[in-house]
């Protein structure tokens, strides 16, 4: 997951409310299990508008949507963040967000970030011939114009976007204290299966002790067993 730190750029002054997610992706295309591609597929029904804001000359391929009330609302389609991080976006500006797509978001490396809505309509405001800036680290949104808005983010959520850690780069992260958990386990508990030999997130691929696994030689009437 790239790191998010810091971010400049054009910010889409959307800001519709109650936007679901079928908005955002439309069903019909939930039947691929890729990412690439579904950025085309983002609010794929007011883009049939030749004239829609998401298109035009300044805000094609920008990294910021500035949106209203209750985005993401709706169904649980982890497309939705997919096909917005596939449009171009790494972060969206709104008074709130639905909970299951604010999860989905984040660990898709989406920033999210809750603004009260006099916020929101300055930002807008700025959107239509500036920049817009949100600074991670210091949890701030700025403008050209010295406008700065503070805003709150979970201590953890922030930690893992600012590292650029997924829930894969969490536990390789922690390959080193899973090693030596594993290496004092089959110390002390030496008749567990799978402890003996396996050495961190690597060796535990390779094990061939873990009771229940087809092929297995160490558990009596476990499916696979010979002994």
């Amino acid at each position: 997951m790239q790191a998010f730190k810091t971010l400049s750029g054009t910010a889409i002054p959307f800001g519709a409310e109650n936007i679901d997610t079928d908005v955002i992706v439309a069903s019909r295309f939930l039947k691929t299990i890729t990412r690439s591609g579904l950025g085309k597929a983002a609010f794929s029904a007011l883009r049939e508008d030749p004239d829609n804001i998401f298109d035009n000359d300044r805000n094609k391929g920008a990294p910021i949507l500035i949106a209203g009330d209750n985005f993401g609302c709706g169904s649980s389609r982890e497309h939705a963040p997919w096909a917005l991080a596939d449009m171009g976006l790494r972060a969206i500006i709104a008074p709130s967000f639905a909970d299951i797509f604010s999860g989905n978001s984040f660990k898709n490396g989406l920033l999210l970030v809750v603004l009260p809505q006099a916020a929101i309509d300055r930002l807008m405001e700025v959107a239509t011939t500036d920049s817009v800036t949100i600074d991670l680290e210091n949890q701030v949104v700025t403008t050209p114009f010295q406008d700065r808005f503070s805003f709150e983010i979970d201590p953890f959520r922030k930690h893992c976007l600012v590292n650029g850690l997924d829930e894969i780069g969490l536990t390789v992260a922690m390959d080193a204290d899973i090693a030596a958990h594993e290496a004092r386990l089959a110390g002390e508990r030496a008749w567990i299966a799978g402890a003996a030999g396996s050495t961190g997130i690597a060796g535990a691929a390779g094990s061939t002790k873990v009771a229940g696994v087809a092929g297995s030689t160490k558990v009596a009437g476990v499916a696979g067993s010979a002994a």
